[in-house]
C-alpha cells in the first residue's frame, strides 16, 4: 500500500473546529451527521502540513469561494483504506475552477461516525488538477445517512492522486503563473 503523511488531530483543533460550524454551515445536501466539522478539520489539516501551522487557514472568510488561494480541499470522515476515491460534486466543478483538488480522508471508526475524536488521524492522499477532475468519470455515490445521494461526483481513486510530495513545487510553480482561475497572479497584491 502506498504511504501517505498524515496529521493527528488534537482536541485544540476539533474545538476550534466545532466552535467555527454556525458561521460556516451551507444549505446543501447532507452526506453524513459531521459534515462540516469533517470540513472544517480538513481545512485545519491542509494548513498544518503545507504551512505547519493548523490556524494559518481561511474558515469563516471564505464561505462561497476556494479553501486556499487556488487550492480547494475536499475532505472525507470514513475509514481510511485506499479504495477511497476523490469526489468532487458535478456541480461544484461546473461553479469553480481551483487550479488543485486536495484529497484528505479523516480515518474515523465507522462510516457511519457522528463525531471525530482526539487523536485521530488524518491522511492528506493527494491531489488532482481541475482539468484531470473535470474528466474523472461521474456517478452518485449516494449517503452515509440515506440512499440515493441525488448528485454525482467526479472521482478519482486515491492511489491514482499525484502524491502529497509533489505538491509544494507544483503549487509554487503554478502561483507564479497565476493558475488560481481568476487570471490574477497569485504574487499580486
Amino acid at each position: 500500500m502506498r504511504t501517505y503523511p498524515t496529521v493527528i488531530l488534537t482536541k485544540e483543533m476539533i474545538q476550534a473546529a466545532k466552535a467555527l460550524i454556525p458561521a460556516t454551515e451551507v444549505h446543501r445536501t447532507v452526506a453524513s451527521e459531521i459534515d462540516t466539522l469533517t470540513g472544517i478539520l480538513g481545512e485545519f489539516v491542509f494548513a498544518q502540513y503545507f504551512y505547519h501551522n493548523w490556524r494559518q487557514h481561511r474558515v469563516g472568510e471564505n464561505k462561497g469561494d476556494v479553501d486556499f488561494e487556488d487550492i480547494e480541499i475536499k475532505t472525507s470522515a470514513f475509514p481510511f483504506n485506499d479504495r477511497l476515491n476523490l469526489l468532487v460534486r458535478e456541480d461544484y466543478a461546473r461553479k469553480r475552477k481551483p487550479s488543485f483538488y486536495v484529497q484528505i480522508i479523516i480515518d474515523v471508526p465507522s462510516r457511519r461516525a457522528d463525531d471525530i475524536s482526539p487523536g485521530t488521524k488524518a491522511y492528506l492522499c493527494g491531489w488532482a488538477t481541475a482539468e484531470e477532475v473535470d474528466n474523472a468519470p461521474k456517478r452518485d455515490f449516494g449517503s452515509k445517512i440515506g440512499d440515493r445521494g441525488g448528485y454525482r461526483c467526479h472521482y478519482i481513486r486515491i492511489t491514482a492522486l499525484h502524491s502529497m510530495e509533489e505538491f509544494p513545487a507544483v503549487h509554487s510553480v503554478s502561483s507564479v503563473h497565476g493558475s488560481d482561475g481568476s487570471g490574477k497572479s497569485q504574487t499580486e497584491p
